[in-house]
């Protein structure tokens, strides 16, 4: 089974969390399995509120489903208006490969906003082979899969800050490998 996410170190995290506070940040999420999802939503709005990201400062849109994520994260990094996109949903092995033809997508498409757009979207979507398995990484046993990708997407948006020399530590390394 897989564990949690690596935490960032301590000098990136407060980095991220000190330019957080003034930024905008969309999240995204599949009604498909909604309700694994909401506490995914739960757990990214968890870490924002933690950034002391104000909640007005974060925006939640949802989406049928995990594959309509990436168009859903390309139209709002098009707007400007946000530091970072997480983007959470939940797909659980079935019977038929659909499955993978939707992980694989939703994850590329993420993949290919963030790199493109240059506003970090996130993969926040729990692949599960049982139920049991996705609400264990929606909050229970394995973590929060919502709330580290916020955590990723708060690290991202403040080292893209400092790439294009608008934060204080422009330069400078902000954490360890």
């Amino acid at each position: 089974m897989a564990g949690r996410a690596p935490r960032p170190g301590t000098s990136t995290l407060r980095a991220g969390r000190a330019a957080a506070h003034h930024q905008r940040f969309a999240i995204v999420a599949a009604r498909f399995n909604e309700a694994i999802t909401a506490r995914l939503v739960e757990g990214a709005r968890h870490a924002f509120t933690v950034a002391k990201v104000p909640s007005t400062g974060v925006e939640v849109h949802w989406v049928p489903g995990s594959f309509e994520l990436p168009q859903a994260a390309a139209h709002l990094a098009a707007t400007g208006r946000y530091a970072g996109i997480v983007c959470v949903g939940v797909v659980i092995r079935g019977e038929t490969p659909h499955f993978e033809h939707v992980a694989r997508e939703a994850a590329a498409g993420i993949r290919h906003v963030a790199i493109t757009t240059g506003v970090p979207a996130t993969y926040g979507v729990i692949t599960a082979l049982t139920e049991e398995q996705a609400w264990d990484r929606a909050g229970g046993k394995v973590g929060n899969r919502g709330e580290e990708a916020a955590t990723a997407a708060l690290e991202m948006a403040g080292f893209v800050q400092r790439v294009r020399g608008h934060g204080s530590n422009s330069g400078r390394d902000h954490g360890s490998a």
